[in-house]
């Protein structure tokens, strides 16, 4: 039952999130939507890096709950002081007491994991962050998926802190050195998307070609950071709006009194965003891999076999044989996988009319879009679309 004051008193929230970071903005947006739909509530907020400590004014605060990204023991100490509900939406210092809405890592890495595949590399690498839980659940997952596949696996991990600029050189160059080791191409998960951006500068400052060479994605999205890295960056989307709304959600619960759930709530990825750091297959035939690179650029511009036959010097009937045998698909079969990736990730991360979606993944016509859907994944574009945003 609702709170009989809430008509006349809104509830007082404390949002302890990081506004450095884009998972930690998108976690904010998800609680202002939730605030929209079930509000009025008073939010106390303010901007914070992700290594920022407990506010001072926590201390002698009288509120009604709390929302925090636990990074560290100091933080989960005062929220617990407060002696308020609180919903964590981090989980790096978990604490039993407080309960987490998070992403589900193993489908993130499953994801990224299968996205590698797909583009036929069988050696993998991993770079992430030592002693961080997420981050060594994504290694986990990505590790039991290519290895599962007959791929075999590096894994390379950074401090979770770099304290000054020498460290930092240090740091990408010993990055340097393991991505050297790998055998090649090579296809990388970086942890999140600062990490992935690590891998790519590390790979130019000793000469691997990206995305040719080493094949890199990372993880949630952060639109500047995939945009700077050079090629940009590939990243799994997980739905950190989502997890921002569940944790809303569930704070308005225990402020009405239901106790705490034992088990995290964990929200899906939403999909991946295709940037040109994996636009690329893992292909020795020359030839081959570069009328798959061109699909890769410029199947969603409504090209067809005969564009894909101008760049290349095989006849078409050879072009078919050898893409069949290296890629296991047919030209035009990679053209439609290249649409209906991208038609996913629209339908997943955009409120564009289906008609508008179909144009721009280069589908002739929402029709047509629809009939690709069905065949392949069993399901419509809108009810996929449906399934993304539970």
């Amino acid at each position: 039952m609702k709170r009989s004051s809430r008509a006349s008193r809104r509830p007082h929230v404390a949002l302890l999130v990081e506004t450095s970071l884009a998972s930690g903005r998108d976690v904010l947006l998800g609680i202002a939507q939730y605030v929209r739909d079930h509000g009025p509530w008073s939010i106390f907020q303010e901007p914070r890096g992700l290594e920022a400590g407990p506010p001072p004014w926590l201390k002698t605060w009288r509120g009604d709950g709390i929302i925090v990204r636990l990074q560290d023991e100091s933080v989960a100490a005062a929220v617990l002081a407060t002696g308020l509900p609180a919903v964590d939406v981090l989980g790096v210092a978990a604490h039993p007491a407080i309960p987490l809405v998070h992403v589900q890592d193993e489908q993130i890495a499953t994801l990224a994991a299968e996205h590698l595949l797909e583009r036929g590399f069988r050696h993998f690498g991993f770079c992430g962050l030592r002693g961080v839980n997420w981050s060594e659940r994504r290694c986990a997952a990505f590790a039991r998926r290519v290895t599962a596949a007959g791929g075999d696996l590096g894994i390379y991990l950074l401090p979770r802190h770099s304290t000054s600029r020498a460290s930092w050189e240090q740091q990408q160059d010993a990055l340097g050195r393991w991505l050297m080791s790998l055998p090649k191409p090579v296809g990388v998960m970086a942890c999140n998307d600062p990490r992935g951006q690590l891998v790519l500068e590390a790979a130019r400052r000793v000469g691997i070609s990206a995305p040719d060479e080493v094949a890199v994605i990372g993880v949630d999205n952060d639109e500047p950071i995939c945009e700077l890295s050079d090629p940009p960056l590939t990243s799994v989307c997980g739905d950190l709006c989502r997890v921002g709304y569940e944790a809303a959600a569930l704070l308005d619960r225990m402020m009405d009194g239901e106790p705490a759930p034992r088990e995290p709530l964990l929200a899906e990825p939403k999909g991946i965003v295709v940037r040109r750091s994996t636009q690329s297959l893992a292909i020795e035939d020359t030839i081959v891999a570069a009328a798959a690179r061109y699909i890769g650029e410029h199947a969603c511009r409504g090209i067809g076999v005969l564009d894909v036959l101008k760049v290349c010097p095989y006849s078409r009937s050879t072009l078919h044989r050898r893409f069949q045998e290296i890629v296991g698909r047919s030209v035009h079969d990679e053209i439609v996988r290249v649409r209906l990736a991208e038609a996913q990730r629209l339908l997943a991360t955009s409120d564009l009319p289906l008609t508008m979606v179909a144009e721009r993944a280069g589908f002739k016509h929402q029709e047509y879009m629809g009939a690709v859907f069905k065949a392949m994944l069993d399901v419509t574009p809108a009810r996929y679309r449906r399934q993304r945003r539970r």
